[in-house]
């Protein structure tokens, strides 16, 4: 259904994640923190980025960067409630994801031919979601539900279903994940870190998005 349900906005997203391989996830409080990390992005090579609904000002954030910045392909995240996938999609998102499974949101997007990426975090809510027609699907808190060995056993079980693990990722275990056939890429905030993006640490940030490509290209594979 993921794959299904895109709409000329957010055509290519799912291609564009099994090619980089790697998500940063930011939670951004203003348009200048939102360009620092926009830049630096595009520095690395990254053309992904997933916002967070954490903030009063996500929208106009997500507004921002599609003025901005018209070939990062941004999404929304911690999307609770089909009233805020609304807002996200009017402020331009395109993909939301969710930290867990919640079937009026997947119902509001599969209506409306809108991508998302629901959270799971057990055998249960994947076959909820899967139930629903969700085949791409976030891993959450992937550290904190078992990591590589959950996923390794949820594989056999469901080999349709493909992961987008977040929660606990860094450079060195990056691709422990990404080596997992039912792995699509990996998300986190390790790319977008809060304290790097108030100081104005550009290079810093840049540094760790080209390690994050360059660890994620060994890795390559095709969707």
């Amino acid at each position: 259904m993921n794959g299904e349900a895109v709409t000329e906005r957010s055509g290519g997203i799912l291609e564009a994640m099994a090619q980089v391989r790697v998500i940063p996830v930011a939670t951004l409080e203003s348009e200048a923190e939102a360009r620092i990390l926009a830049d630096a992005l595009q520095e690395a090579g990254i053309p992904l980025l997933e916002v967070t609904f954490r903030t009063a000002v996500a929208s106009e954030v997500i507004r921002y960067l599609r003025r901005a910045d018209p070939l990062l392909r941004i999404g929304a995240g911690t999307i609770l409630s089909p009233e805020q996938a609304e807002q996200a999609v009017a402020a331009g998102a395109e993909f939301l994801v969710s930290p867990g499974w919640e079937p009026e949101l997947g119902r509001w997007c599969r209506e409306r031919r809108i991508l998302l990426i629901p959270g799971v975090a057990t055998p249960s809510e994947v076959m909820a979601a899967w139930r629903q027609g969700w085949e791409v699907l976030k891993f959450f808190p992937a550290e904190a539900m078992g990591g590589v060995r959950t996923l390794e056993a949820l594989a056999p079980v469901f080999p349709q279903i493909r992961f987008i693990p977040t929660g606990g990722i860094q450079a060195r275990n990056l691709q422990d994940y990404l080596r997992l056939p039912n792995v699509l890429a990996c998300a986190g905030t390790w790319l977008a870190d809060r304290r790097l993006i108030r100081e104005g640490q550009k290079e810093e940030l840049i540094r760790r998005a080209r390690e994050a490509r360059a660890l994620a290209g060994e890795m390559a594979r095709v969707p």
